[in-house]
């Protein structure tokens, strides 16, 4: 068990502001936020690379603050491959065993074993320079879980990866986890749909805070704060200002809002959230194409209202050119509010 509390840094790239969280063993926590967020800097932080200039940091419930790096029981891999090229890559992975005291042989056996449950076995003579990207990050996650350490941190470790390698390597992680059930494990990314895929846990970071946790799923459908909500939205949710008077829903003047299945709060201001799933071709809203981009199988679409921007997600490939007129309709049940100060007051009725 991991304990973190009140943890605030200063005089750094991103500063922490009063991070406070309690992580158990056996369980992959996904860190979420955009770059800037305070990722990086709560793992240094627990690595005991950057200062803490209030807070404390407790391993099964002892006081870890002032211990040195060595002391920590913890790995952490970042998103460039750092492997040492000199060596080979058993040598890389059996290195930390040898400075833990295990004899040549020992290290090499344990080290040969991890590289196997990677699928590197095939490749424990060559140097890091002779494999692929993919391989090599796969030398960096198998030198970190070797050391079976209490705390495995993984900061964005497949950022640099092409797509088709990322894909492979986000399927195969469980896997590769799996005999670190004692250790909590950390998984900081800027990619939602990551963050929802790995976790057992999802963190949600913003400007240095944390700002949500929770499972995934309830995270996405049921966001606390607009913060939460437009940091795990890929493709991006839209913001539109709007009112309530008299029981009805307003974009603005003038453009009344579906709220079939809504319970509007009082009369006053509130944001209307809609998700790209809000919007549909062929109905009583006018609007302008902005942008037509390509996403796979699915064409992403942005719409210029009289009330606003907001993004159309269509199946298919579909071709439209900018400043074309389109009608679309908008889906209540897609629609989420928030109050002036960011919380989430979306209520249906049942």
């Amino acid at each position: 068990m991991l304990q973190i509390n009140h943890l605030t840094t200063v005089d750094a790239k991103v500063s922490l502001d009063d991070v406070s969280f309690l992580f158990e063993a056996g369980k992959i926590y996904t860190i979420l936020g955009r770059t800037g967020a305070g990722k990086t800097e709560l793992l240094r932080a627990l690595m005991g690379l950057n200062p803490l200039s209030h807070g404390n940091i407790k391993l099964d419930e002892k006081d870890i603050t002032e211990e040195p790096i060595r002391a920590r029981y913890m790995s952490l891999v970042y998103q460039q491959f750092i492997n040492y090229p000199h060596l080979s890559v058993l040598d890389n992975v059996a290195f930390p065993l040898r400075r833990q005291g295990k004899d040549k042989a020992q290290a090499q056996a344990l080290a040969s074993t991890m590289l196997a449950t990677v699928g590197l076995g095939e490749f424990l003579q060559r140097r890091p320079a002779q494999l692929s990207g993919g391989q090599q990050q796969r030398v960096a996650l198998a030198r970190a879980m070797v050391k079976q350490s209490r705390i495995l941190m993984l900061d964005e470790p497949l950022a640099n990866l092409d797509y088709k390698l990322r894909e492979q390597l986000r399927e195969e992680f469980p896997r590769l986890v799996a005999d670190n059930a004692e250790s909590v494990i950390l998984y900081t990314t800027t990619e939602p749909r990551e963050a929802m895929e790995l976790g057992n846990t999802m963190i949600v970071m913003h400007n240095g805070s944390i700002i949500a946790s929770g499972a995934p799923a309830e995270l996405f459908a049921n966001p606390p704060t607009k913060d939460t909500a437009s940091v795990i939205s890929d493709p991006p949710i839209s913001f539109v200002s709007g009112f309530v008077r008299n029981h009805e829903l307003y974009f603005s003047e003038g453009h009344l809002a579906p709220s079939e299945g809504l319970v509007l709060p009082e009369d006053g201001p509130v944001t209307i959230a809609l998700r790209p799933d809000a919007i549909e071709p062929d109905g009583a809203f006018n609007a302008k194409i902005g942008l037509s981009e390509f996403s796979g199988s699915q064409t992403i679409i942005h719409l210029d209202f009289d009330f606003g921007r907001a993004i159309m997600m269509v199946e298919g490939i579909e071709t439209f050119a900018a400043g074309d007129d389109i009608n679309v309709s908008i889906q209540s049940e897609h629609i989420m509010l928030f109050a002036p100060d960011g919380r989430n007051i979306t209520l249906r009725n049942n």
